[in-house]
């Protein structure tokens, strides 16, 4: 037996919905982007915003070069126990089984957001969840024809990629891990990596 508080509440709700109340500001509702679109090339606002974010961003002419930049990037730096579970790259690069003890993690991505500098990345790629997050330096490679221009884009993108098959987890990284939570003092490092490389190839 219902109540009569409860049925006071759910009269009340009947009488809201047969008599709705208009959207105050109708035209607001995502029909239209609130950002200019793109004046420039989407790999220099990309290069532009990553840097910005303390990230270290290489523009690569083709696979050849990458390879090169990327192997001299490890090699001025010393590290030794690089991980890598991506096919494509996993003979040149990886030489370890051991997430938690490596000094870098190269993955690929889903798609690179220009207008914010981020990284998308999702479950469904063979790195999956934690690879990204767990070392203290996260190397990504990504090509051209994964630049969208923003958020939205990417979300699309996404979507028309898996379809109804959507992955369990999608990310956007957007630099290195930082807080200011410790008396709003910026610190990097924090909650995933301290430095983020982004290789961008021509494709």
């Amino acid at each position: 037996m219902i109540s009569a508080a409860k049925e006071n509440i759910l009269k009340k709700i009947r009488q809201a919905l047969s008599n709705p109340v208009p959207l105050p500001f109708p035209s607001s509702e995502g029909n239209t982007s609130v950002f200019h679109p793109a004046e420039e090339e989407l790999e220099v606002i990309f290069a532009k915003e990553f840097t910005q974010l303390q990230g270290k961003f290489a523009f690569c002419f083709d696979e050849a070069d990458m390879l090169q930049q990327v192997q001299q990037l490890i090699a001025a730096n010393k590290w030794s126990k690089i991980y890598c579970s991506e096919d494509k790259w996993n003979p040149a690069f990886s030489n370890t089984i051991n997430l938690a003890g490596c000094d870098a993690s190269i993955t690929g991505c889903e798609f690179l957001v220009a207008r914010t500098g981020s990284i998308v990345l999702s479950s469904a790629q063979q790195s999956g969840r934690t690879v990204s997050v767990y070392a203290p330096i996260h190397i990504c490679i990504a090509y051209t024809s994964q630049l969208v221009y923003d958020v939205k884009d990417a979300l699309q993108s996404v979507k028309d990629k898996y379809g109804s098959a959507l992955p369990s987890l999608i990310t956007f990284a957007t630099g290195p891990s930082r807080t200011a939570d410790i008396e709003k003092t910026l610190v990097t490092g924090v909650h995933g990596p301290k430095e983020v490389y982004c290789f961008l190839v021509e494709a």
